[in-house]
């Protein structure tokens, strides 16, 4: 399987800043993408119907009784701690990547504990598989130099503005009467960069591809 070149585009793009976060641990600030955004790239870049995801295993690692909420001169509630191992595995296109995670749930009801590591070990699995991928899943931020976070990776397009784009592409090519012009339209470098720039995911760009072929295919029959 090879990835188009609009998809390739967008897995060498820089990681733009406003997609990370931070939190402290252990005493020091650490840098991650949310699970809900490795998602939404994952829908932008691919498409919607051209990933998978699996959990392989996931199974309880640690369970104990703990104290909630302890603070000076309160004692805590009574609770419970629990973690969670998981492996998951992602395809794209055929392309499947593995990654395994640690998920850890506190609270005062067990079941809610268990429920809240086994959702945060699952989420942490799957980020570290889509992170193979490249610098929007968060491969960027295993580099310390942070080389590849910058402004010149531009902020997600909303699907507003991608639609926008749809039907404005989809009049350009009914406009068309000869089907030479539009072939050239579609694979000049000004229409693969707007393609690009609007971040189309790759469904998108095969919906357009095929309204391409199909108006090229009417008006080769119109001239013969």
């Amino acid at each position: 399987m090879s990835f188009s070149d609009e998809t390739k585009a967008a897995l060498g793009a820089k990681l733009h800043p406003s997609s990370v976060k931070s939190r402290q641990q252990g005493g020091a600030s650490v840098s991650y993408i949310e699970g809900w955004h490795v998602i939404d790239e994952a829908n932008r870049i691919f498409g919607f119907d051209a990933w998978t995801r699996e959990t392989l295993d996931i199974r309880c690692v640690a369970e104990k009784d703990r104290k909630i909420g302890v603070k000076e001169n309160f004692a805590g509630y009574d609770g419970f701690g629990v973690s969670y191992l998981c492996k998951v595995r992602v395809i794209v296109d055929g392309v499947a990547r593995e990654g395994c995670g640690a998920g850890h749930g506190i609270d005062r009801d067990l079941g809610q504990a268990h429920e809240s590591a086994i959702k945060e070990a699952e989420t942490d699995a799957m980020k570290r598989a889509f992170m193979t991928f490249g610098n929007p899943f968060g491969l960027a931020l295993y580099d310390k130099t942070r080389a590849s976070v910058g402004e010149d990776g531009p902020p997600p397009v909303d699907a507003l503005t991608k639609n926008a784009f749809m039907v404005e592409c989809r009049e350009v090519i009914d406009g068309y009467t000869d089907a030479n012009a539009l072939a050239e339209w579609w694979q000049s470098e000004n229409q693969k960069t707007a393609r690009r720039n609007k971040q189309l995911d790759q469904s998108q760009v095969d919906a357009l591809k095929q309204a391409v072929i199909q108006k090229r295919e009417t008006l080769i029959k119109k001239a013969a």
